[in-house]
């Protein structure tokens, strides 16, 4: 990070509510020394940043004090316009509402050049249009809140829905959330299951944060979070067509151990993975172009639900 990038993210730290800290824990969060914060302080009163001390609470900005509009370009213009519409074609009603609320206050603030621009973009630039199109919007879920945690290390305490229809009050430390498809997940220590769990954001019900912090595990990094290990996964091997490679591994659900170019039209791929049933029918959308080669229980769940879509097209002849 450099100089500038550091004084930006320090005033927007100390903009927050509540965001007083110490010369120390402003060293420690941006992996500098206190000298250098001390130097940063004295660059931002020379810009008249107005940053004020208090000797208990440490260093922030005086109340009131805003950063004044940023401006962009046009290629930074068009690439948040492809992040809004990407946010504005999710089935999460909230997120949609937001993204709209965030492009107007761009546009409050834009030159009369950029602002055609925009508008433009946001007609004429689709993200995902068949989830756009076709999906029905709903609730997913208290995203903010469980953001907020993850940024300051809190814990959160929520009630918890289950497929089953079971719901418990959980206590968790919040690592990440994750995007996947139609739905958001968070990632987290559970400490009613003592293991890293995964939760469906739309059945979190009113997440509230805690004020206890949370401290990160060893080796803990979002592969290991997302791709963690346990008992029910499998060796999985995929022959799959060259033509149709890429498009497997862009949305494939795991990651990948192997790949393997096996002859010119063929490409081996080896990975993990520990819901077969889901799997199974994961694959189908390719069609002939994926062979599974293991492991034997896949082999048998494509068998029987090609032999059960054939059984239903007779019945229906």
């Amino acid at each position: 990070m450099n100089s500038a990038e550091r004084r930006l993210k320090l005033i927007l730290l100390l903009q927050r509510p509540g965001g007083k800290k110490t010369v120390q824990e402003l060293a420690d969060i941006f992996g500098v020394s206190r000298r250098t914060i001390f130097r940063d302080f004295n660059v931002l009163s020379e810009i008249n940043v107005p940053i004020n001390y208090d000797r208990y609470t440490g260093y922030g900005l005086v109340e009131g004090y805003k950063m004044p509009p940023l401006m962009f370009n046009s290629k930074e213009l068009a690439t948040i316009m492809v992040g809004l519409n990407f946010v504005k074609s999710q089935v999460d009603q909230q997120m949609v509402q937001d993204a709209t609320g965030v492009e107007l206050k761009i546009k409050n603030v834009l030159p009369n050049e950029l602002k055609t621009l925009m508008t433009s973009l946001g007609e004429h630039t689709i993200v995902d249009p068949y989830l756009r199109f076709n999906s029905n919007q709903k609730k997913g879920g208290d995203w903010y809140v469980i953001s907020a945690a993850i940024a300051d290390k809190k814990r959160i305490q929520f009630t918890y829905t289950t497929k089953a229809g079971n719901r418990s009050t959980r206590k968790i430390d919040p690592y990440l959330l994750v995007y996947f498809q139609d739905h958001w997940n968070m990632v987290g220590w559970s400490h009613k299951r003592g293991d890293i769990r995964s939760f469906v954001l739309d059945r979190a019900i009113s997440p509230v944060i805690l004020e206890e912090n949370w401290l990160s595990k060893p080796n803990m990094n979002v592969d290991s979070l997302i791709f963690r290990y346990n008992e029910f996964k499998k060796i999985v091997v995929l022959e799959v067509e060259k033509s149709e490679i890429d498009r497997v591994r862009a949305i494939l659900p795991a990651k990948i151990i192997k790949l393997k170019q096996i002859n010119p039209k063929k490409v081996r791929l080896r990975f993990e993975f520990d819901n077969m049933p889901f799997l199974n029918h994961w694959l189908l959308q390719f069609g002939t172009s994926v062979k599974i080669i293991k492991p034997k229980v896949l082999i048998s769940l494509q068998k029987e639900t090609l032999n059960a879509m054939i059984n239903n097209l007779e019945k229906k002849d």
